[in-house]
Parts: C-alpha cells; sequence; structure tokens
C-alpha cells in the first residue's frame, strides 16, 4: 500500500485571497514529492469555498510545472457538467502539458447543490456519464469521430491535440456503492472511493466490493487498483488532536449541507448545518492522532487490499501545521508500508 496527498482547496475563510490559498497549496503538493508520496489528487467543485478547484486540470497543470515526476490524478473530472468535446481537448492539452503525469479520475458528481445550478438533473448523472465516457475514450483514441446519443449528436471530428499519452491517460472511476465497484471493476477500470466520515465498516465494505469483482473477473482484473480517501493528520500532542478533530467536525458541517440537501451559500461561503455526530465517532472514522496511532489504524487499511490511500490533511488546519503533518506522515508512518 502506497500513499498520495490530496490537494483540496478547502477554503473556509472566503476572506483570505485565493490566490495566497493556491499558492500554500502548490507548496504542499512540492514538499509532497519530496517527501516520497507516490501521487497528488485533485477534486473538482464548482460556486463553493468547498474544494475550491473549479479546473482540475489547471491545477494539475500548475502543479507539474514546480514538481519534477509524481504523477497527478483528476478526483474528479464530473462527466456530466461538461460538453465532452471540449474536455476531450484540454485533457490531450493537459496530457502534453504534463509531459504525461496526468491520470484521469471521472466521474457522475457528487453535490446535490452543483446539479441544481448546473440545471442538471441529478437523475440523469448515471446515463450522462456512461454516454460521456464512452465518447470520451473514443475521442482520445480516434480521429474522426462520428458519434450520435441522447447528449451528443455530432461527427466526424478530430480533437486537437492528440494525446500524449496512448492509448490515453490511465482512467480511474470515482465509485461509492458496492454496483458502481463492480461495474467499473468490470469495464477494466481502477476504482478510487472513499468512506466519508464514515466508520470503517464502511471502508471494508467498499474494499470488499473490489476484491469479490476482481476475483470474479479473473486474470484480467490482476493490474487494477483501488485508491481510498480518507482524512488523516499527524499530530504531536493530544491539544493538537481535539483541534484537528474540531476542524473535522466544522468541515463535515459545510459537506453535508451540500452534499444531500439543497445547499445554502451566501457569497460562494457554506453555511455549516447541523450534524447528529460525535467527536467519538469522527476520531473512530478518521485518522489523528500520533504516529503510531496512524500507523495501527491504516495496517487495518492494508489488511483489506487497499493498493493506495489518499491522504486530505488540509481539512482546516493552517499551511504551517500541513506541512508539519506531511513531514510527520512521511518520518515516522509511510516506513512502516514501505
Amino acid at each position: 500500500m502506497d500513499f498520495g496527498f490530496y490537494l483540496p482547496c478547502y477554503w473556509p475563510d472566503v476572506k483570505l485571497p485565493a490566490q495566497h490559498m493556491y499558492r500554500e497549496t502548490i507548496r504542499e503538493a512540492q514538499h509532497a514529492e519530496d517527501l516520497g508520496f507516490t501521487s497528488v489528487s485533485i477534486p473538482e467543485h464548482h460556486f463553493i469555498n468547498y474544494l475550491t478547484h473549479p479546473s482540475p486540470l489547471l491545477t494539475a497543470v500548475k502543479v507539474a510545472a514546480v514538481t519534477k515526476r509524481i504523477p497527478i490524478i483528476t478526483a474528479v473530472l464530473v462527466l456530466p457538467f461538461y460538453d465532452i468535446r471540449r474536455l476531450a481537448g484540454e485533457i490531450a492539452q493537459a496530457d502534453c502539458l504534463t509531459d504525461g503525469r496526468i491520470e484521469l479520475g471521472l466521474g457522475r458528481g457528487a453535490f446535490q447543490y452543483e446539479f441544481d445550478h448546473f440545471h442538471v438533473p441529478v437523475s440523469e448523472s448515471r446515463d450522462r456519464f456512461g454516454d460521456a465516457l464512452a465518447c470520451l475514450k473514443k475521442l482520445l483514441t480516434e480521429e474522426e469521430v462520428v458519434w450520435k446519443s441522447r447528449w451528443y449528436d455530432f461527427g466526424p471530428l478530430t480533437i486537437t491535440p492528440r494525446p500524449m499519452t496512448k492509448p490515453h491517460p490511465p482512467i480511474w472511476i470515482a465509485a461509492l456503492a458496492p454496483g458502481a465497484v463492480n461495474w467499473s471493476v468490470k469495464q477494466g477500470y481502477h476504482v478510487m472511493t472513499t468512506p466519508l466520515r464514515d466508520p470503517f465498516g464502511a471502508a471494508q465494505a467498499q474494499a470488499k466490493s473490489f476484491t469479490d469483482a476482481v476475483a470474479e473477473v479473473g486474470p484480467a482484473a490482476a493490474k487494477q487498483k483501488l485508491s481510498m480517501l480518507r482524512m488523516c493528520y499527524v499530530t504531536e500532542s493530544r491539544a493538537d488532536a481535539e483541534e484537528k478533530l474540531a476542524l473535522a467536525m466544522e468541515n463535515n458541517r459545510r459537506f453535508v449541507r451540500v452534499f444531500n440537501t439543497p445547499g445554502l451559500v451566501k457569497g460562494g461561503a457554506i453555511v455549516p448545518i447541523d450534524v447528529e455526530i460525535t467527536k467519538d465517532e469522527v476520531e473512530n472514522a478518521l485518522i489523528i492522532g500520533p504516529p503510531e496511532y496512524c500507523v495501527e489504524k491504516l495496517r487495518r487499511y492494508e489488511v483489506l487490499g487497499i493498493h493506495n490511500m489518499q491522504m486530505n490533511m488540509n481539512f482546516g488546519a493552517n499551511h504551517h501545521d500541513v506541512m508539519r503533518s506531511l513531514e510527520l506522515f512521511a518520518t515516522r508512518v509511510m516506513p512502516h508500508f514501505a
């Protein structure tokens, strides 16, 4: 099991200049590469101060410009929100500009608030995603593409530039439910998932869905990988842990507001909502504590057969603290999984 670093650009204080937030995020990506993390991943979200990346590919190109070799994964590009012809060209361009370091995490979307404001019915997201995914792969791998579906009717059309990576950058599918994980494996894709703030049992169920699907497919799925995102922070004292747990709970209050409710957002800032979750439940679910505690918790994920853990350390902590947690994780936690 190896470890990547998640670049959320969580922005609870919108009075802080956005350029300052992005500058700190880029420094954290550089630090992660220097410390031996195996990838960085970049989410996509719109209209809110939560995971503030309207264009993951734009962030990816910037990260590539200041790093040397680390793979950069979109986590994820939300296909129902795009004209897939334009996205295909942007992916190909980003692939060229990053010298082939882009990997494509693709998904159908999760935040009801965003669907509502893009005027895309959530009920259509599965069908839109399936059609867009098939169309995207064809545009990336073929020329003079003709496509006719409920969502697109075009061709012959060739995107330019052509991707550097052949046949196309590696594809990861975001999947939470067992059925989605099973489908993704059977279609030949890597899978990225997250139990969010749910207990460890949710991670067990997601991992079992992956391993069961791989066993069902057989040798053809042997090279497919499972990546899991979890909030993680390596602390230096109990007081530090208490502070970071409080930040995780406040982060969750914003997340829930836009994830499964119509949302309440003012000037781009999510108005937190009361959530029925205790500090003990958050502590049990997440990986927040001293190095030996993090090692013990991560051993449980390793046993599940997870290939990669994406660590989200920036869920409200300041830049100095995130950099310190990265160092502690790299020197005191990662060596136990080498």
